[in-house]
């Protein structure tokens, strides 16, 4: 994969303040600002066209609460919201730097962002409805196809996954190992677990099909175990909440791929207990991750 030129800019001097990210040779430009900052966004001369926007914050069951919008009135739009919504925390606007997004583009950006970010499923929509694709000129269609492919490499940077998918572009082989692991395997026939991941773009990934304990029954003495328990039992149960593990026959089972911050936080959640994932998941050839996470080291 060819190597992207990303520029962010600290408005103020300050991490988390009102910063803006573009890639060279890109017309796009994304504007990050906390709620906080709402009044420098007004001032703004870029946001008085068309534009879309991404409100985010916290969500009361764990993860992102996200809307998506678009909007030729951003100011007047974001007072709507300021005075109508609670749950946000940060505003991310997109627009263009040549002003050529048009209403129809708008329109067809933020159809595409909420379909995107239904299917990433890392962040918990807000959106009542997702509006229909906007109709637009096979020219104009492929341009916007193209500036979404750069929202998803530009907004990840800025620590925003919700249109993040899962699976990587396709590669040379050469390159193909660089992004994406060989799949792992994690059993315990006492427990019903079967579960299989991979390291995808960074991230630990149980994938789809693999199947985990129903019930999270781990139990800790030590007091930093019993939270780290409860912590992931919380996680467990968020999952079979969402719908991303779906329990038969007391055996639980995951309807999609899930990412997880580490192997031993995904081995934990498919075992009920808590996992050295380095070890415990392991290659068709017999290579733990934790060996092949270290090839070529040392």
């Amino acid at each position: 994969m060819a190597g992207k030129h990303i520029e962010l800019f600290l408005v103020d001097g300050t991490p988390g303040g009102l910063t803006t990210a573009e890639i060279l040779n890109w017309t796009g430009q994304v504007i990050s600002a906390p709620r906080a900052e709402m009044s420098a966004l007004a001032t703004r001369a870029e946001l008085a066209g068309t534009c879309v926007y991404l409100l985010l914050g916290p969500a009361e069951e764990g993860g992102t609460r996200c809307y998506i919008g678009e909007t030729d009135d951003f100011w007047a739009r974001l007072r709507h919201h300021d005075a109508n919504k609670e749950f946000w925390r940060r505003v991310v606007v997109v627009t263009s730097k040549d002003a050529n997004l048009t209403k129809a583009h708008g329109r067809y950006l933020e159809s595409r962002l909420i379909m995107l970010a239904t299917q990433a499923g890392r962040v918990v929509l807000e959106n009542g409805t997702a509006p229909p694709a906007q109709s637009l000129p096979e020219a104009h269609a492929s341009d916007m196809d193209y500036f979404i492919d750069q929202l998803q490499i530009i907004l990840p940077v800025l620590g925003i996954d919700a249109i993040r998918g899962r699976e990587t572009v396709s590669l040379p082989a050469a390159h193909q190992e660089e992004l994406v692991s060989p799949v792992f395997h994690l059993r315990n026939r006492k427990l019903g677990v079967d579960a299989t991941a991979q390291q995808i773009d960074g991230e630990f990934t149980m994938l789809a099909g693999s199947t985990v304990v129903g019930d999270w029954h781990g139990v800790g003495k030590a007091e930093s175990t019993v939270k780290a328990y409860d912590s992931y039992r919380a996680q467990h149960m968020k999952l079979v909440a969402e719908g991303s593990i779906v329990i038969e026959n007391g055996v639980g089972r995951l309807a999609k791929d899930v990412v997880f911050g580490s192997p031993s936080t995904a081995g934990a959640i498919a075992q009920g207990r808590s996992c050295n994932g380095r070890i415990s998941w392991v290659g068709d050839d017999g290579t733990t991750f934790g060996a092949w996470e270290s090839r070529g080291v040392g």
